[in-house]
Formats: structure tokens, sequence, C-alpha cells
């Protein structure tokens, strides 16, 4: 049967449906719990499915003086990561009538220009990495709800934070290492100032300072293969001893590396081992395959979503650092004995 072309309304989900206007309005709007039973709920949510039923969310937003979009800040767009946390954010918002704008800051870090002409009468809430929270002032972000990513939970701008567990990502790193038997490591840390990386490098070292007989150094780079590989090749011809494993802080520094070891003459694992952190997947394009950690970035966009709609709903966002794991490849092996 030909659905006819007049557009449907709320009044004919609930005469479809043999409920009230005001109940079709709760359960489209996600606020019938409590109100309405599961069973109407889902004869709602059919009806407006069978009939093609879609809010008039202008006019709905004009009445309520909300705009249903969320601002998400991140850095600039140079992995795939972040197009990760979009897309998680952006699932989880679709599903309660919210939209996301998705707003790289232009250098990766510090100010950026207003996206709009008024941040907030346009938006009615922020998610921000930390890594781009000076575009925020700029953007008057930081007096809108707000949800804080990878960000210190003590010192956050944010509402809510929603981190995950880089802490014991960089441990599995270190543990993985010092069972291979290598005691001598180069930190290749990301030469960015946000706390992330701050507390990769801590975590290493602390980790590290358990151990007897361990030694660590540390060549900082931005985040690009050249300056990586640049660092490390001069790490690597230091005076003194050649470390025999390079933790990375990204899969991007760990393709930095893996030039700088080839143009020495040296190989991996054989010569050296290299890890990274994020499962990129540049990890298994690599050659030998990457051991990095693997951090889950569409679950990330989601728990930072979760918790600015639980800010915005007047609830307490969901605690605990998002679990990460270990992805043992072919770019790690004993070192070589002395």
């Amino acid at each position: 049967m030909a659905r006819s072309s007049t557009r449907p309304t709320s009044r004919d989900v609930a005469s479809a449906a043999g409920v009230s206007q005001a109940a079709v309005s709760l359960v489209l709007g996600d606020k019938w719990r409590g109100r309405v039973s599961e069973t109407t709920a889902q004869r709602v949510r059919q009806a407006a499915t069978d009939l093609g039923y879609r809010p008039n969310l202008a006019a709905r937003n004009l009445r309520l003086g909300h705009t249903r979009t969320v601002l998400l800040v991140v850095p600039a767009l140079t992995t795939e990561f972040f197009a990760g946390v979009y897309t998680g954010a952006a699932r989880v918002a679709a599903q309660h009538g919210f939209g996301v704008v998705l707003y790289p800051s232009p250098e990766g870090v510090g100010p950026a220009r207003d996206p709009f002409a008024s941040a907030q009468a346009a938006l009615d809430g922020v998610i921000a990495s930390s890594m781009a929270a000076d575009a925020l002032t700029a953007i008057s972000g930081d007096q809108l709800p707000l949800v804080m990513l990878d960000s210190d939970p003590a010192g956050s701008l944010g509402a809510a934070t929603v981190n995950l567990d880089i802490t014991d990502g960089v441990r599995q790193v270190a543990d993985h290492l010092l069972e291979l038997g290598h005691r001598h490591l180069l930190h290749l840390a990301a030469d960015v100032p946000s706390w992330t990386f701050r507390i990769r490098a801590r975590a290493l070292a602390d980790r590290l300072a358990t151990t007897p007989g361990t030694r660590l150094g540390t060549a900082h780079a931005p985040i690009t293969i050249d300056a990586a590989r640049a660092a490390a090749e001069a790490a690597l011809t230091a005076p003194g001893p050649r470390p025999t494993a390079i933790v990375c802080d990204d899969d991007k520094l760990a393709a930095g590396a893996y030039k700088a070891v080839r143009r020495l003459g040296l190989r991996i694992p054989d010569d050296i081992s290299v890890t990274g952190l994020d499962d990129l997947a540049l990890a298994t394009a690599l050659d030998p395959e990457l051991t990095t950690v693997r951090l889950d970035a569409e679950l990330f966009g989601e728990r930072g979503m979760q918790a600015l709609l639980a800010v915005l709903d007047g609830r307490e966002p969901e605690h605990g650092d998002i679990p990460v794991h270990l992805v043992p490849r072919a770019s790690t092996a004993p070192p070589r004995p002395s």
C-alpha cells in the first residue's frame, strides 16, 4: 500500500499506537521511563517507524530553547583515532535526537576561532579533548555544559571527565618488555603539552623504578613521522650504550622510529624492539607489525557523549576509566645477549 505524501504527525502515531499524543511526546523525547510502560514505549516507537514519522525538531527546539547540538572539540584530525571518537559520540547522540558538530583545533593544539557567532547560543554542550583545551576559551565552550576527554580528573574544566586507562596501558607495555628481558629503554615521547602524555611518561618511569638495573632515556618529538625519525636517530647514535627497546607514545611516532632504526642498518626486533600506543591501521601496515596498545576510540566517544547527556539531564555520569589492551606483535623480542 502506498504511503500518503502528507507528512505523518504525532497525532497519527498516537492513533496508530492507541495512546495519547502526550505519551508519544514522552517516548520520542526519551522521557517515558517511570511514566509509561516499556510495552507502550515499544508500541509507540514501532508505530513511528511504520509511519515514517520524523519529529519537527526545529519547532521543538524553538519551544524548548535548545538546539540539541553538541560540539566535539578535538586536535587536528591527523590520525583516525579522533574520527573514531566522533563516530562513537555521534552514534549515541543520534539515539537521543542530538547532532554532533566536529570542530578540530586548526593547529592541533592552541587557540581556535569561534566556529559559531555565539557558541553559547548555538550549542547545548561541549565534549573536548584535553589536547585541544585551549580552543575552549576562544569559543566560550568552558561556560557551557562540558565533558573533558583525556583530562586530569583533579583539575578538569568539565562537569565530567572520561578517560582511557592510559596508565595501565603503559604499564602493560613496560611489563611486556621487562618480561622479554629488556632493561635499557628509550621513551620516544610526544612533544605535546597535554596531561595524557605527561601521565605516559610518569607511568613508564614509575614502572621501571620498581625493577632493579633498568635505565630509561627520553627523546621528544612532535607527532609526525619525520620528527620522530630525527629524534630517534639522534638518541640511538648518542654516546654510550644503545637502548634495546623504544617505547613510543603513539603509533605514528613508532613509524618514525622504524625509519630511524633502518637508516642505522639495524633490524626490528633482532637489534631493537619497538612499541606503539593507539593500534591505528598503521600498526599492521608496518613491517614487522607493531606491538602496541589498543585504545577503543569509538567506545571513548560513546562514553563521552553518554557523560554529557547525563550532565544535561542532571544525572551522575558513569565512573571508571575505559580499559585498554596490549596487542603483542612481531616488533618485540628478547634483546640480544651482550
